[in-house]
């Protein structure tokens, strides 16, 4: 269900905190057991090597559908960070980039499997590089069939806020005993305030369907804050709407990596990849995108 996780966290934090034995800070994959060598997975890989990239003149790129400010398509235009930064790598190898717009699967083991490495079920098929792509290093090391490259940005959560309702300042969590705040149903906004100081900020919590839902609520006055993603809060500021990121006490993961995946047997592709993202962070190309949307680009660990 698209709109149960974006595989930017969710999938990420599922997938590690369930892993079966610690991971060491020294080495995060000191106790990494290799998986079985997936069998039969070799389909709709062909055309995936860069020099046959660049014989046919084009790059494909997973991005999340009807998912802005990162990917969406406007009167059939693909539109949005992701896609402008995409753009970015196909240029930088020297072809056009095409777009596969898809739906977020169950969890992050899904989206690659059946946008990187393998296919889905039924109809469609894998894609040169796949974009929001979380970067954990314990996590890398348990999926072998994706190289993890192209770290772009760091996204992070923070609370959005009506100026009226808080002239002071905006709000922390505590607030929401008592105040109302609007989140994406089953986000982790969602979870982290349905569970915070013992269940006691439920009562103030909102649920909307999508983040746009959430802030169009905050602008309509049906709530005081919103929290979310930083980036799909400021998208959605309007006149009398601030947003802060104050401190959440007892957030496991308030901030993460964003990069890209592609197919662990094209290597030299993943690396193209990375080395078109640096250039462009270093040259303030991916600033100037974040800039041109109106948002903050927060920089990522590399």
């Amino acid at each position: 269900m698209a709109f149960f996780r974006r595989a930017d966290v969710l999938g990420l934090i599922a997938a590690v905190v369930t892993a079966a034995s610690p991971v060491f800070a020294s080495d995060p994959c000191a106790d990494f057991v290799p998986q079985p060598k997936p069998q039969n997975a070799s389909r709709d890989i062909i055309g995936q090597d860069i020099d046959q990239i660049m014989d046919r003149g084009f790059m494909t790129f997973a991005v999340y559908e009807d998912y802005p400010p990162y990917s969406w398509e406007e009167k059939g235009k693909p539109t949005g960070i992701d896609v402008e930064i995409a753009k970015i790598i196909a240029e930088y190898v020297g072809v056009d980039a095409r777009f596969n717009f898809v739906a977020a699967g169950e969890n992050l083991d899904a989206d690659l499997r059946n946008n990187v490495w393998k296919g889905p079920l039924i109809g469609g098929a894998v894609s040169n590089v796949m974009m929001r792509v979380p970067y954990d290093s314990a996590y890398s090391c348990r999926v072998e069939q994706v190289v993890f490259t192209g770290q772009y940005m760091s996204e992070s959560i923070a609370i959005a806020y009506s100026t009226d309702d808080y002239p002071d300042g905006g709000p922390v969590p505590a607030y929401f005993r008592v105040d109302t705040v609007a989140v994406e149903n089953d986000s982790i906004a969602d979870f982290y305030l349905t569970r915070f100081a013992g269940g006691q900020t439920a009562a103030g919590v909102r649920r909307y369907p999508t983040m746009e839902d959430a802030m169009q609520a905050l602008a309509d006055g049906e709530v005081m804050a919103a929290m979310g993603p930083l980036a799909q809060l400021e998208h959605g500021v309007v006149d009398g709407i601030a947003v802060h990121q104050p401190p959440l006490p007892g957030f496991a993961k308030s901030k993460w990596t964003l990069g890209t995946g592609s197919h662990f047997a094209y290597r030299g592709l993943s690396y193209t990849v990375d080395d078109a993202i640096f250039s462009a962070l270093s040259d303030g190309r991916i600033t100037a995108i974040f800039e041109s949307y109106g948002l903050t680009h927060q920089a990522p660990e590399r």
